[in-house]
């Protein structure tokens, strides 16, 4: 049995995107939770078990499986008919793991430092800044439409999403811009929205 545990609009909005991109959303049992949010809203939840009371949580028979780039990489794992990810021995297999843990390693951490207005030589020399970012994201999506060539992948889907909810983080360069507008014209973008607001605490 599979169970999300997701706190609409937050990131685990990208696993439900990912569920329905796999066309596997009934399949799953979705357990609205909360979480302490950047604004002060929200708080613990008795009810989420992420060991950090955060989200998104996945728990696949009794196992929790947490951090949004081991739960992407878990489900199109499972779910590898769909071809959102890349199976073991295949050719871009190294590279589709590359992209999932650049976003965690790199990514995600660089937006929020550079949104919090930190700098700092250790950080620079750790994690580079935006401006590298955007490089390796143009140097790729120069060559190909989507990150992994010419389709779609989960590494579109997790790579897209923090510039859905901090749009002026995206770097001014046509081509990025292109393909988030190409990732979010898919109908996951709004279907995950609209689960989202029917889903929000009331």
């Amino acid at each position: 049995m599979l169970t999300l545990y997701h706190s609409p609009q937050t990131r685990s909005t990208r696993i439900v995107r990912l569920l329905i991109e796999l066309d596997v959303l009934d399949q799953v049992d979705i357990r609205i939770v909360g979480i302490r949010r950047h604004d002060g809203s929200g708080g613990a939840d008795p009810s989420n078990p992420h060991p950090e009371g955060k989200g998104p949580l996945l728990v696949h028979d009794g196992v929790e499986i947490w951090e949004s780039n081991a739960i992407i990489l878990y489900l199109t794992d499972l779910f590898a008919a769909k071809r959102l990810g890349r199976p073991i021995g295949d050719k871009d297999r190294g590279s589709y793991l590359s992209w999932l843990a650049w976003y965690g390693n790199i990514v995600e951490p660089v937006l929020v430092f550079t949104a919090a207005g930190l700098s700092h030589p250790y950080l620079d020399a750790t994690f580079r800044g935006a401006p590298e970012v955007a490089a390796r994201l143009t140097a790729q999506l120069e060559k190909t439409p989507f990150l992994m060539g010419s389709e779609f992948s989960a590494a579109d889907l997790l790579l897209v999403s923090p510039y859905t909810w901090m749009p002026q983080a995206t770097p001014d360069v046509e081509v990025v811009r292109d393909w988030i507008e190409r990732c979010e014209s898919r109908p996951s973008a709004r279907q995950a929205l609209e689960f989202d607001q029917a889903h929000m605490p009331g």
